[in-house]
């Protein structure tokens, strides 16, 4: 059964974080993807749109799918967490394609939930955070 990393490791991804793909983000201000899109750049976060019906959001290039990544990366870039706002079903194609690109980290955010997906990610190596929000999580670290 999956278990959330404990809170000092959660702490320890998101202080040496600085790219987040953000898969369902969407352009819509009233979205709470959009929302804490905004957010994590306030933090200081490089943000990723993934979204097929976006060309640009927070003024960041959009990418349609994770694997057209590298399209909007530097060459020494990388993103360090892949942070997912779709629905449940959508989790296990999600976390295949994070397995292909070698993604460290995936953050499901509340109430995506799939607890298959989930192992599957971190059997794979993958730092795996469920049903938490990032933005909440990074604002009550100081």
């Amino acid at each position: 059964m999956f278990v959330n990393p404990p809170a000092d490791q959660i702490a320890k991804l998101l202080r040496a974080a600085h790219t987040i793909a953000i898969v369902g983000l969407s352009a819509d201000r009233t979205r709470p993807s959009h929302g804490v899109a905004r957010a994590l750049q306030r933090f200081g976060y490089r943000i990723i749109p993934v979204n097929p019906s976006a060309e640009s959001i927070l003024g960041e290039p959009a990418v349609a799918t994770l694997d057209q990544l590298p399209e909007v990366l530097g060459a020494e870039e990388r993103v360090d967490i892949v942070d997912v706002f779709r629905r449940p079903e959508h989790v296990a194609g999600i976390v295949t394609d994070c397995i292909c690109l070698k993604v460290p980290a995936l953050w499901l955010q509340e109430g995506v939930i799939d607890q298959a997906a989930a192992e599957r990610a971190v059997q794979a190596g993958i730092f795996t955070v469920m049903d938490r929000c990032l933005f909440k999580e990074r604002a009550a670290l100081r």
